[in-house]
């Protein structure tokens, strides 16, 4: 399996609604005591068999999928952890397939890949009146999203090794959403 935790590189963004996938991606890590390093595009690290690939592409999330192709072992099953402005806070929704839903770094992961991979979700909220998407994206939550975002990502991190270890997809759906 091939993870994709999608967010923009640097000190900068660390910590901002636009980089939980990266952080997802880093309490997975943490699970599996894995640790990331870098290597061409791409932030990542292999597992023993069965093979288990987190990736922090390190291209902006715009970008994303510009690496996808590099770092998915054929016939691999793949795993997007993204941001999601139409959930709130600390939401998550797990999906197969679909469209990018005007989300930049899907359509850059479908434009390489196809359509045909997991999603994961977590809610970051929509913008206050007024507020750019770009600037509301790019912003760091306030201390009482944050705890609810964190324990999302947790949450997510655990469901998407719980699809890796075989459990059944509807089943980890159910779960995520309790």
């Amino acid at each position: 399996m091939t993870v994709f935790g999608l967010g923009n590189p640097g000190a900068r963004y660390k910590g901002t609604r636009h980089n939980v996938g990266f952080e997802t991606v880093e309490k997975i890590a943490a699970l599996r005591s894995m640790k990331l390093r870098k290597r061409c595009f791409c932030r990542y690290r292999i597992s023993s068999s069965p093979s288990l690939v987190l990736v922090e592409p390190l291209t902006y999330m715009n970008a994303s999928g510009e690496i996808a192709r590099d770092c998915i072992p054929a016939d691999d099953n793949v795993v997007v952890i993204v941001d999601q402005m139409d959930l709130p806070p600390g939401k998550i929704r797990i999906r197969k397939g679909g469209s990018s839903a005007g989300h930049n770094g899907l359509k850059s992961m479908i434009g390489a890949i196809g359509p045909d991979f997991i999603r994961v979700y977590i809610g970051i909220g929509r913008p206050a009146e007024g507020v750019p998407v770009p600037e509301h994206v790019l912003s760091r939550f306030s201390p009482s999203d944050r705890l609810l975002v964190d324990e999302a990502e947790q949450k997510a991190a655990e469901a998407v090794l719980k699809l890796f270890e075989g459990e059944d997809f509807n089943h980890v759906v159910q779960w995520a959403n309790s």
